[in-house]
C-alpha cells in the first residue's frame, strides 16, 4: 500500500525540472488501478451495454478485455523505456514525434478531465436511486467537492481511503455473486448456472450491435492506465507498470465478466429494465432483496468516489507531465503546492469541470467522449511500439516480429475498431476537443515553426 506522501525532488545537476520521489511497488499500483477502474465498473455500463448489445454484455466486456490487454502490454514496454509522469503524451512524443505526442495527451487529457465528471454524474444517479428525494445538483456538489478536498490532501489520504473503498466494494460484489448463483440454482437449476445464451442467444446475435456494444462497454477498463502516469512513483518501473496494467486488465474483463454473466442470467430480458442506466442495482434487488439493492446503490457510489479519486490524480498528473514541459502553460499546469506537493491547481479545475458538466451533459455522452479520448491515445501507443521498437530501434533490444510488430498491431486493431463504432455526439464532441488543442500547441510552436522539446528520460530515472 501507499505509505508516503508523494513528494518532488529537485537535484543539485539540474535544479529546473521538478521529478517525483519513487516509493510505490508494483502491489501498490495494482491496487491503484483496480481502484481507478473500480472492480463494480461493469455496472456502470451493464444495462446499456445490453441493450446495445442486444443481449450479449459479457462478449462486450471479453472483447475490450482482449483489446486492453495488448495496449495495456504496449503501454508497459514504452513506460520501461520512459518511466514520465506523462504517459500517453510522453511514450508518443518520444516514440513517434513530439507533434504526434501532443495530439496522443491531448486525447488522454480529454478522457482524463472527462472521468471524474462522469464518476460525479453516476454516483449522483446512484443516490437518486437510494433517495430519490435528494436534488441532483446537491449530491452532485458533495461527490464532486468530496473528491476535490481529498485530492487536495495528497497521495497519502488518496491511497488510504482507497483500500477502505476497495475492500467495501468487494464485500458487496462477492455477496452479490454469491446471491445471484444462489438465484439461479433455486428458480432455473445447477444447470442454468453454465449457459451459452449470454455469449451467443441465435434469435439477437448481430455483429455490428456487439461492436456498437463494445465500444461503449470498453468503459469498463478505462483507468487501468492511471497506473502509467505514477511512473515516476514506482520502483522499478521497468518491469512494475507493465506487470500492474496486464493485471488490472485482466482481473477486470474476469471479474466483470463474472458479475455481468450472472446478471444476465438473473435478468434475461434486457429490455425490460425500469432505468436502464442503473440496471445493474436492479438485478441487486432481485436476488438480495431491498437490503442489497440499496448496499449495491451505496457501492456504486463509493465506487464513483474511489473511480474519481484516482482519475482526477491521472488528469492532474497528465496535465502537469505536460505543463512542465511548457506545452501548456507552466506557470499554472506546473505548479504544486508548496507543502503537500501536488498539482493543486489542476486538481481545483478538474473539480469545477466535473461538478459543471454534470449538470448538463448526458450520461451516455459522456461515457463516450471519454472513449473517444482514450482509444485515440491507446491507438497512438500501440503505434509508439511498433516504431520505438522495430523501426527505430532501441539499445540493447534485439527486434521480435511477434512483440514489436504482431502484438501492438493487433493492440491498434482492436483499439480502432472500437473508436470507429462511437455515436456522432462523441465524434463532435471531440473534434472540438482538438480544435482548441490545434490553437494551443500552434501558439505554443510559433505556428509550429518551433519544435516542442520534450525533457531527458534520464531526469526521471
Amino acid at each position: 500500500m501507499v505509505t508516503s506522501t508523494n513528494q518532488v525532488q529537485t537535484t543539485a545537476t539540474n535544479s529546473t525540472v521538478p521529478h517525483l520521489k519513487r516509493v510505490l511497488s508494483a502491489w501498490d499500483l495494482v491496487i491503484y488501478g483496480v481502484v481507478a477502474v473500480t472492480p463494480s465498473a461493469p455496472a456502470t455500463v451493464f444495462g446499456l451495454a445490453e441493450w446495445k448489445s442486444h443481449g450479449h454484455a459479457v462478449v462486450t466486456i471479453l472483447a475490450g478485455m482482449v483489446a486492453m490487454v495488448l495496449t495495456a502490454i504496449s503501454y508497459g514496454r514504452m513506460a520501461a523505456v520512459y518511466p514520465s509522469a506523462g504517459s500517453v503524451y510522453t511514450y508518443v512524443g518520444r516514440g513517434l514525434h513530439p507533434y504526434l505526442g501532443f495530439v496522443s495527451g491531448w486525447a488522454m487529457l480529454l478522457e482524463y478531465v472527462a472521468s471524474p465528471l462522469f464518476c460525479v454524474m453516476y454516483g449522483t444517479l446512484a443516490i437518486t436511486r437510494a433517495v430519490p428525494s435528494l436534488p441532483f445538483p446537491v449530491s452532485a456538489a458533495v461527490l464532486a467537492g468530496g473528491i476535490t478536498y481529498l485530492n487536495l490532501r495528497g497521495v497519502r489520504s488518496t491511497a488510504r481511503t482507497n483500500e477502505v473503498l476497495t475492500f467495501f466494494m468487494f464485500l458487496v460484489l462477492l455477496t452479490y455473486v454469491t446471491l445471484a448463483i444462489r438465484y439461479v440454482f433455486v428458480h432455473l437449476g445447477f444447470v442454468h448456472l453454465f449457459s451459452i445464451k449470454p455469449f451467443y442467444s441465435p434469435g439477437t446475435f448481430n455483429v455490428r450491435a456487439i461492436a456498437g456494444g463494445t465500444s461503449f462497454a470498453a468503459l469498463t477498463f478505462l483507468g487501468f492506465d492511471a497506473v502509467t502516469t505514477l511512473a515516476e512513483d514506482v520502483k522499478n518501473p521497468r518491469r512494475n507498470v507493465m506487470l500492474a496494467a496486464v493485471l488490472v486488465c485482466v482481473f477486470t474483463g474476469l471479474f466483470g465478466g463474472l458479475l455481468v454473466y450472472l446478471a444476465q442470467l438473473v435478468w434475461p430480458d434486457y429490455m425490460s429494465y425500469k432505468n436502464i442506466e442503473t440496471a445493474f442495482i436492479e438485478v441487486t434487488g432481485r436476488v438480495g432483496g431491498i437490503g442489497l439493492f440499496r448496499a449495491t446503490a451505496i457501492l456504486l457510489v463509493i465506487a464513483n468516489i474511489g473511480a474519481g479519486l484516482t482519475t482526477q490524480v491521472a488528469a492532474a498528473r497528465l496535465m502537469f507531465g505536460m505543463g512542465r514541459d511548457n506545452v501548456i502553460p507552466r506557470r499554472f499546469f506546473a505548479h504544486l503546492h508548496p507543502l503537500r506537493n501536488t498539482p493543486n491547481y489542476n486538481i481545483w479545475l478538474i473539480g469545477i469541470i466535473a461538478y459543471v458538466g454534470s449538470l448538463v451533459v448526458s450520461y451516455e455522452v459522456t461515457a463516450e467522449i471519454m472513449n473517444f479520448g482514450a482509444f485515440l491515445g491507446f491507438m497512438g501507443v500501440n503505434l509508439a511500439v511498433v516504431w520505438q521498437f522495430w523501426v527505430r530501434g532501441t539499445p540493447g533490444h534485439q527486434r521480435k516480429v511477434f512483440g514489436d510488430i504482431v502484438l501492438p498491431t493487433l493492440g491498434l486493431l482492436f483499439c480502432t475498431i472500437i473508436w470507429l463504432g462511437l455515436g456522432a455526439p462523441a465524434m463532435i464532441a471531440g473534434g472540438v476537443w482538438f480544435i482548441i488543442g490545434f490553437f494551443i500547441v500552434a501558439t505554443h510552436t510559433r505556428g509550429f515553426r518551433q519544435a516542442i522539446a520534450l525533457p531527458d528520460p534520464a531526469n526521471y530515472e
